[in-house]
C-alpha cells in the first residue's frame, strides 16, 4: 500500500492509500460492519457503550488511526477516503462511529494542523494504538457561543492550572486523553485569542468525569461532563506551544467534523431507507404489499432523492478538501442538508411502518430518536445557517 502526503498552504493534505488497497479495505470494512457491528448492537445498547471485544476488533483493523499521517506510522487516509469509511461505519448504530471518530476526526486534525512536533510524536502513537480521546469545548453556559467559555487556564511558572466544567463531551467518561479548550485571558480578545487548547491525559490529578448522560437516542454512544479542579499541567501541554490559537484550531477541526457528521447522517440514512423498503415489501394491506401503493412509493422515492443529493454534496465537498481547499461553507451546507434529510427519512420510515414504527420492538422508532441529534451537534442548523450567510455576505462585499 502506497501512502503519500504533502503540505498545502496551512493544511497537511493526505493523498492516502492507492485505490486498489483502499477498495479492498472498504470491502473488508463493509463485511465487518454487517457481520460484527450490527449483530453487536443489542449488547452496545445494554452496556451503554461499545463492548470491549468489539472495540478490540476495531483497533485490530486500525480504525482509530486511519487519519494519522504516514510519517508518524499511520495510513494517512485522504479526507475523501476517510469520509467513505465513515459512510460505511454509519450503517451500524451510532455508538460504533462515536467511539472512534473523535480520535480520527477532530483530535487528529487538531494535532496535524497546530500541535508541536513533540506533541505529535507523543500522541499519534496513542491514536494508532487505539486510544479513545475527547474534545472538550462545550460548557454548561456556552454551547453555540463557544468563545464565551468560562474554563480558565492560569499560567503558574512552567505550569498551567485549569478550572472549569465541560458538558456533553463525547467519550468523556472513557477517554484516555483530552484536548481541552480554556481561557488564557480573563478578557475577550480579538479573533477569540483568549482561547487556548491543552492536551491532558486521563488520570491527571484534579480531572474527573461525570456520569453517563441519559439521552433521547444514540444508546451506547456515551457523553458526560469533564470536570477540572485545579488541574496542574506542564506548559508543554499547551497545544502548539502558543496561547490564543485554540479557537482557530477548534474551528478548523470542526470543518472536518461537520463533513464526518454529514457522512454519519447519510450512512445511517442508507440503513433507515433499506429498513423502510424491506418493511414496505413485506407488510401487506388490502391483500398486497404496501410497497405497491403510490403514496408509500412517494415516501421511498423522496428519501432516495434526498439521500442521493446529500451524497453528491458530501463528495463534492470532500474532493475539494482533499485538494487542500478551504471548505468551511461547503461543510456547513452539507452538514445542514444531510442532518435535516436524515430526520425526514427517519420520519418517513416510521410512517411507512405505521403503528409498528411507534413500538420499541421495531428499529424504526430507534432510527427516529437516533437521528435527531445530528441537527444539533457540530453546529446547530441555525448556527450553520448564520455561518453560511455571513460567508455569502463577505464574498459579496469583497466583489464590490
Amino acid at each position: 500500500m502506497s501512502v503519500q502526503s504533502r503540505s498545502w498552504g496551512l493544511q497537511m493534505v493526505e493523498t492516502g492509500l492507492d485505490s486498489e488497497a483502499f477498495e479492498a479495505f472498504l470491502d473488508m470494512l463493509r463485511r465487518f460492519v454487517r457481520e460484527r457491528l450490527v449483530p453487536a448492537e443489542p449488547r452496545a445498547f445494554e452496556e451503554d457503550f461499545v463492548p470491549d471485544d468489539i472495540l478490540a476488533e476495531m483497533r485490530d483493523m486500525g480504525l482509530f488511526g486511519l487519519t494519522v499521517p504516514a510519517e508518524y506510522g499511520g495510513p494517512g487516509l485522504s479526507i475523501e477516503q476517510y469520509i467513505e469509511i465513515i459512510l460505511e461505519i454509519a450503517w451500524a448504530a451510532p455508538a460504533f462511529r462515536s467511539a472512534m471518530a473523535i480520535s480520527t476526526g477532530i483530535i487528529t486534525t487538531a494535532l496535524k494542523l497546530d500541535a508541536t512536533e513533540e506533541q505529535r510524536r507523543e500522541y499519534f502513537p496513542k491514536l494508532l494504538a487505539g486510544a479513545i480521546a475527547s474534545f472538550c469545548l462545550t460548557e454548561p453556559d456556552s454551547g453555540s457561543d463557544s468563545a464565551a467559555m468560562k474554563t480558565r487556564a492560569v499560567k503558574d511558572g512552567d505550569f498551567y492550572v485549569l478550572n472549569g466544567t465541560k458538558r456533553y463531551i463525547t467519550n468523556g467518561p472513557r477517554a484516555e486523553f483530552f484536548i481541552v479548550m480554556a481561557r488564557t485571558s480573563a478578557e475577550n480578545l480579538p479573533s477569540n485569542g483568549h482561547v487556548s487548547g491543552f492536551l491532558i491525559p486521563a488520570g491527571t490529578p484534579g480531572l474527573s468525569v461525570g456520569k453517563h448522560d441519559k439521552k433521547m437516542g444514540q444508546k451506547g454512544a456515551i457523553t458526560g461532563d469533564v470536570i477540572l479542579e485545579d488541574v496542574r499541567i506542564p506548559a508543554s501541554a499547551l497545544l502548539g506551544g502558543v496561547e490564543g490559537k485554540g479557537f482557530k484550531t477548534a474551528m478548523k477541526a470542526l470543518d472536518g467534523g461537520r463533513l464526518s457528521v454529514a457522512a454519519t447522517a447519510l450512512g445511517y440514512s442508507r440503513r433507515i431507507l433499506a429498513s423502510a423498503l424491506k418493511y414496505a415489501t413485506e407488510r401487506k394491506a388490502f391483500g398486497e404489499p404496501i410497497a405497491n401503493f403510490q403514496l408509500i412509493q412517494a415516501m421511498l422515492a423522496d428519501s432516495r432523492i434526498e439521500l442521493y443529493a446529500g451524497e453528491c454534496m458530501l463528495r463534492d465537498a470532500t474532493r475539494a478538501a482533499t485538494r487542500g481547499e478551504r471548505v468551511s461553507t461547503e461543510a456547513a451546507c452539507v452538514k445542514v442538508f444531510a442532518s435535516e434529510a436524515a430526520t425526514r427519512i427517519a420520519d418517513r420510515c416510521v410512517q411507512i411502518y405505521g403503528g409498528a414504527g411507534y413500538m420499541a420492538e421495531y428499529e424504526a422508532e430507534r432510527f427516529y430518536r437516533d437521528t435527531r441529534v445530528y441537527r444539533i451537534y457540530e453546529g446547530t442548523t441555525q448556527i450553520l445557517q448564520v455561518v453560511i450567510a455571513k460567508a455569502m455576505l463577505k464574498e459579496f462585499a469583497a466583489a464590490l
